[in-house]
């Protein structure tokens, strides 16, 4: 899961290559319209988390939504609201696409060491979007069909070496020239985007330390540097002019002071999960409540289960109240099988957190091992409001759903399921049964928006 950046790009591209329909195009005749950026938008969006690993942990999403919803609080009135999306993948790198969709990698996340710099490349990417740049970018060249201006759109994103080369082949060289961001807009996604986050109140400062780290990580690892620091003018230029702005800013912005804590437990959550486990270790060095956590975290997926548990217990000793903490906890003992302990902790946590949609669903699972099977329903269906699109709870609430005798709407999950885990041959089974199935108006209205998501996704199988 933890791919190269230039792999990253490969797949991206090569992935809405092979889906975009060949539908002819006309716009370039008065311009990219909002509409064509939205519906170009909707598609990436789609292909993008069919595709890739997306993070919907609540505590994820909702800390980098959150982010990024202060940012937008602070643009000129837009004409289409604004999503954020946290792909797994080691590469440090943010990119945005036209329609409001925001992408920022783990790798991010997991390699800075403050909101500030997080918030920093954020910035620069929604103003690439409010200034139309990738759609001013668009207008220059001339698409034929749908699926080249995805193509296109995806090395405007994602830029870099990979992307370039792959935009060449797939374009031809004339396009894909035209398709770079320029150094006018490079300059000034940087200046807009310290303006979005001076008005946030976030010490601007953290975009010139953000830089600062992206470009001693390119050179230490030699990967491939994300649009904003590939393109003239020159980084060191830029970082320059960037401290100079900064340096005549008043001075209660320029020693604005941001509450770190919630980054750091997101950064602390996504190493104990998904970076080495040496260097995690590493990193959980403190005897604090979070630190114990992710050790204990770490060590499940080495399988040290007793020590682990050891791990746990201590965390929730020093932090007894804490709810991500007790989440964790909770899930681990369920997986190893203590379910009453499980209960105590998950009761706990949501009791502090009820929109913690992943402690909801283990509620849900001790909930169908207990046979309360409609409680579980209750639970299943609640953290679908949050994650429309994870396989895995559909699986779940379908099996609740067999186990009170609703074979049809189970069924109705047991396809959308599949059809979010990517799987075709499943997918194309259930749905038939499916049909056979559905007879009550409400499993018929059911079926009808089945039919449609299982439409828009045959599309993509087929390309």
């Amino acid at each position: 899961m933890r791919r190269a950046p230039s792999v990253l790009l490969a797949a991206i591209l090569a992935i809405l290559l092979l889906m975009a329909p060949g539908r002819a195009l006309a716009f370039f005749f008065g311009g990219v319209t909002i509409k064509d950026e939205k519906e170009m938008g909707q598609k990436f969006d789609t292909t993008i988390r069919a595709k890739l690993p997306v993070i919907d942990d609540p505590e994820v999403h909702l800390y980098v939504s959150g982010l990024v919803s202060r940012l937008v609080a602070t643009l000129p009135p837009q004409p289409y609201s604004f999503t954020s999306t946290v792909i797994l993948n080691n590469a440090m790198n943010a990119f945005a696409v036209p329609g409001g969709y925001i992408y920022v990698l783990t790798g991010l996340i997991m390699n800075f060491s403050s909101e500030e710099e997080l918030a920093g490349v954020i910035g620069h990417e929604l103003a690439h979007v409010t200034q139309r740049h990738v759609a001013s970018r668009l207008e220059r060249a001339q698409f034929t069909t749908f699926g080249s201006l995805l193509l296109a759109l995806a090395g405007i994103a994602l830029g870099g070496p990979g992307g370039g080369a792959l935009a060449v082949g797939a374009m031809g060289a004339g396009q894909s020239a035209m398709l770079n961001y320029s150094r006018m807009d490079e300059t000034e996604a940087d200046q807009i985007g310290l303006q979005y986050i001076c008005r946030a109140g976030i010490n601007p400062s953290g975009m010139v330390e953000a830089f600062k780290k992206l470009r001693q990580k390119s050179r230490m690892q030699g990967s491939a540097i994300p649009t904003y620091l590939s393109t003239h003018p020159a980084i060191g230029d830029r970082i320059t002019g960037l401290s100079a702005r900064i340096q005549h800013l008043p001075a209660h912005i320029r020693n604005a002071r941001t509450d770190n804590s919630r980054f750091l437990r997101v950064q602390t959550l996504l190493w104990a999960r998904y970076g080495d486990s040496d260097a995690a270790m590493h990193r959980f060095s403190k005897n604090d409540g979070l630190s114990l956590m992710g050790r204990g975290i770490v060590q499940s997926r080495r399988n040290n289960i007793p020590l682990a548990k050891r791990y746990f217990d201590e965390a929730i000793r020093l932090a007894p109240n804490d709810p991500l903490v007790l989440r964790e906890a909770g899930a681990f003992h369920y997986r190893k099988g203590d379910l009453s302990r499980s209960r105590a902790l998950l009761t706990k946590a949501l009791s502090i957190a009820p929109r913690d949609y992943m402690a909801s669903f283990y509620y849900g699972r001790l909930l169908e091992e207990d046979g309360q099977h409609a409680g579980a329903i209750d639970c299943y269906r609640d953290v679908l409001r949050f994650v429309p699109k994870e396989s895995e709870v559909h699986d779940a609430y379908a099996l609740s759903l067999s186990r009170l005798g609703r074979n049809g709407e189970a069924y109705i999950h047991m396809t959308l399921g599949a059809i979010y885990r990517g799987d075709k041959k499943k997918a194309e089974q259930y749905i038939a049964k499916t049909r056979t199935l559905c007879r009550t108006s409400s499993e018929k209205q059911q079926l009808q928006r089945l039919e449609n998501v299982y439409s828009e996704y045959k599309t993509l199988w087929k390309r």
